[in-house]
C-alpha cells in the first residue's frame, strides 16, 4: 500500500478516535413494583438507567488542541506514537522529495546550500520546539527531555547506525586503498572491500566535529560545580550556535564555487605534469643535471622542437598541438582552457607568444614544483623519472580526491515542464511543514503520556523512537544511494550525513538554548552532551583524515549505538548525573 493509502487509514482512525463518546454502566435493574406510582411514594434517584462514569476524573488526559484522541494507558499511547511518528516520517519524507524537486531545478547555492539543509532539520527542530513551548515551566521542564533525546538520539543513530550501513550497502574492491567503482567481488571481506570519498567529505567531517563548541561552552558550568554561571553560558552558547549556523549555511553556498576552483587548479597541475613527462620522454638528455639542477641545454632542444615554424616563438596553436599530442585521458580536460593557462604560465612578456628565455624559465618553475611535490633528488640517472613519476601520481590522486564538478550523481540536461516540478516542489515542501508543525506537539505529548504509563525515562522513548520517525526518510535515501557503489556517490551519501548531524548540532540545539534561555528552563543534560560530544568526535576525527573505510570500519560505528545508550543510562540511573 502506497503513502496516500495508509495516510487516509489514519486519518479515518483520527475521525474515528475524535468523536466523542461517554461510556456509562447501568447500576441497577427496575422491579415491577417500582413500574406503578402510589401518588405517594417519589423516587429522587430512580435506580433504572443510573450511569456512571467509566474513567474517573484522576484517569484522564488533555487532548491536544482540545480534539485529538489521547489517552492514559501503555498500548494507547503506543498506537498514537506510532501513528503520530509514521505522520513525521510523512512530513520528512515530503520535505526530502521536495527539496530534491527544487534542487534539480534550480541547483545549488543559496537552495541547495541554505535553504535545504534547514528544511532537512525542520521535523527536529519542530518536535524540540514543542517540547519546550507546553504549558508551565514546570511541564516545559519536564517535556523538555524529549527534544534532548531526539537531538542526541537523531546524530547518534546518523553517525552510527546509518554510517555503518551505508558502508555495508556501498562497498567495493579496495585497490591501493581506494575503492573501485562498481567492483565487489570479495563479499564480505572486512579488510579488502570498502568505500572512499572525496577530499570534501573529509571537510564536512571536520565542520561537523567542529560544531560540537556549543555544547562544550553551555556543560563548562556543570564541569565546574557553578550554578551561578550557567544561565549566562546558556547565551553565550547561543549566541555561538546562531553565529555558527549563519557561517555553516554561507560555506554551503560558496562550497560549490570554492570545489570548481580548485579543481580548475589541480587540473592545471595534472596538465603541468603530463607535459613534463610528456618532454622528459622525448628529450635528447636528461632534464636535469648530475646535481639535480634543471638541464638548459636540453630545455632549448625542446623548444626548438615544438616551435614547428622555427620563427623562435611558441604560438597558441603549437602550444595546443602539444598538450592534444599528449593525450590526457585520465581527467577530462578543457584543451583551450588548458593551453590558455599554460600560456599564461609562460608569457611573462604578454604578447601572446612565448619565447625560448620565457620557455626556459616556465619550464624550470615547473620542474622546481615537481621536484618539492614528487620528492627530493635521489640519483642522477633515475632522479628525474622517479620526481616526474611521483609528481604525475600525486596530481592524479589529488584530481581524484576532490571528485566530480557535478554536484548530483544524474546530470540533468534540461528539465522537462520546470513549472509544474517547481509547482510540485513548492506543494510537497508546504504540506511536509504543515504536517511537521501540526503533529510536533501531539508526538511530544503522546511519549509523555507513554512515559507516565510505563514509567519509561521520556529521554531514552525520544532517544530510539523519534529518530526513527524524522529520519527514516534520510536513512533509506543514504542507503539507496550508497547502493550505487561509487565514489561520487558515496562521497555525496557521507557528506549529507555529516551535514545532517551539523545542522543538528547548530540549529537544532540553538532551538533548544533558546527555549532554555528564555523560559528559564534549567540545563541538567551531562551525559546526553557528552554521548554526543563523543560520538561526533570519534566519527569526525575518524572521517576527518581520511578517504576510504574498509568494511570493518562499519563494525566502529555500529559498537557506538548501544554504547551511547548504556552510557546515558550508566551515569543519569547509576551515578545520578544532572
Amino acid at each position: 500500500m502506497n503513502q496516500k493509502g495508509l495516510l487516509l487509514i489514519f486519518l479515518f482512525l483520527f475521525c474515528f478516535s475524535c468523536c466523542p463518546s461517554n461510556a456509562r454502566f447501568i447500576t441497577g435493574r427496575a422491579s415491577p413494583t417500582d413500574l406503578v406510582s402510589d401518588g405517594i411514594s417519589t423516587v429522587e434517584n430512580p435506580p433504572y438507567l443510573l450511569l456512571e462514569p467509566l474513567v474517573s476524573a484522576e484517569e484522564s488526559c488533555e487532548q491536544t488542541y482540545g480534539f485529538l484522541p489521547c489517552t492514559t494507558t501503555v498500548f494507547g499511547n503506543l498506537f498514537l506514537i506510532i501513528v503520530y511518528g509514521y505522520l513525521m516520517y510523512l512530513a520528512a519524507t515530503y520535505l526530502s522529495n521536495g527539496s530534491e524537486l527544487l534542487l534539480e531545478i534550480l541547483g545549488p547555492g543559496i537552495v541547495g546550500g541554505l535553504f535545504l539543509p534547514i528544511l532537512g532539520a525542520l521535523p527536529d527542530a519542530m518536535l524540540i520546539l514543542v517540547s519546550g513551548l507546553s504549558g508551565t515551566a514546570e511541564t516545559a521542564q519536564s517535556q523538555v527531555s524529549v527534544g534532548m533525546g531526539l537531538l542526541a538520539g537523531s546524530t547518534v543513530m546518523l553517525l552510527t547506525v546509518i554510517w555503518g550501513s551505508c558502508v555495508v550497502v556501498g562497498r567495493c574492491d579496495l585497490r591501493d586503498s581506494v575503492a573501485v567503482d562498481g567492483t565487489n567481488t570479495k563479499g564480505f571481506n572486512p579488510t579488502e572491500t570498502g568505500v572512499s570519498t572525496d577530499i570534501w567529505t573529509c571537510y564536512a567531517a571536520r565542520i561537523m566535529a567542529i560544531s560540537v563548541v556549543p555544547f562544550l561552552i553551555v556543560q563548562l558550568p556543570q564541569a565546574l560545580n557553578s550554578t551561578s554561571g550557567r544561565h549566562l553560558a546558556v547565551l553565550i552558547a547561543l549566541i555561538i550556535s546562531l553565529s555558527m549556523l549563519v557561517s555553516y549555511c554561507v560555506y554551503q553556498v560558496f562550497q560549490p564555487w570554492i570545489q570548481r576552483r580548485r579543481i580548475a587548479f589541480v587540473k592545471h597541475k595534472h596538465v603541468i605534469a603530463g607535459i613534463l613527462k610528456h618532454l622528459r620522454k622525448h628529450a635528447l638528455g636528461k632534464l636535469l643535471t648530475d646535481d639535480g639542477e634543471p638541464n638548459t641545454e636540453i630545455i632549448i632542444k625542446l623548444f626548438e622542437t615544438i616551435d614547428e615554424n622555427h620563427d623562435g616563438a611558441l604560438s597558441l596553436s603549437e602550444l595546443k598541438a602539444l598538450i592534444i599530442g599528449i593525450r590526457f585521458e585520465e581527467i577530462d580536460l578543457d584543451k583551450d582552457d588548458a593551453v590558455k593557462k599554460v600560456m599564461a604560465d609562460f608569457d611573462t612578456s604578454r604578447d601572446s607568444f612565448v619565447q625560448e628565455d620565457e620557455f626556459v624559465k616556465g619550464i624550470t618553475k615547473w620542474i622546481n614544483e615537481a621536484k618539492q611535490t614528487g620528492g627530493a633528488y635521489l640519483e642522477s640517472n633515475s632522479g628525474t623519472f622517479k620526481i616526474l613519476d611521483r609528481f604525475h601520481q600525486q596530481t592524479k590522486r589529488e584530481h581524484d580526491l576532490l571528485g566530480s564538478e557535478e554536484q548530483s550523481d544524474e546530470v540533468v540536461e534540461g528539465v522537462v515542464n520546470p513549472r509544474w516540478i517547481s509547482f510540485k516542489a513548492v506543494l510537497m515542501l508546504l504540506l511536509g511543514t504543515i504536517i511537521a508543525a501540526a503533529f510536533a506537539d501531539p508526538l511530544v505529548d503522546a511519549v509523555d503520556n507513554f512515559s507516565d504509563a510505563t514509567s519509561i525515562p521520556s529521554f531514552f522513548i525520544s532517544f530510539i523512537a523519534l529518530p526513527l520517525a524524522t529520519n527514516s526518510s534520510e536513512a533509506v535515501s543514504a542507503i539507496i544511494f550508497s547502493s550505487r557503489k561509487k565514489q561520487r556517490t558515496a562521497s555525496l551519501t557521507f557528506s549529507e550525513l555529516y551535514g545532517a548531524v551539523t545542522m543538528n548540532n547548530v540549529l537544532c540545539l540553538s532551538v533548544f538554548l533558546a527555549l532554555v534561555y528564555i523560559r528559564g528552563l534549567t540545563w541538567d543534560f551531562s551525559s546526553e552532551v557528552l554521548v554526543i560530544l563523543i560520538v561526533c568526535i570519534v566519527m569526525g576525527a575518524f572521517a576527518s583524515f581520511r578517504t576510504t573505510f574498509p568494511l570493518w570500519t562499519c563494525w566502529v560505528a555500529y559498537i557506538l549505538y548501544p554504547f551511547s545508550l548504556a552510557l546515558v543510562y550508566v551515569l543519569d540511573y547509576v551515578f545520578g548525573w544532572s
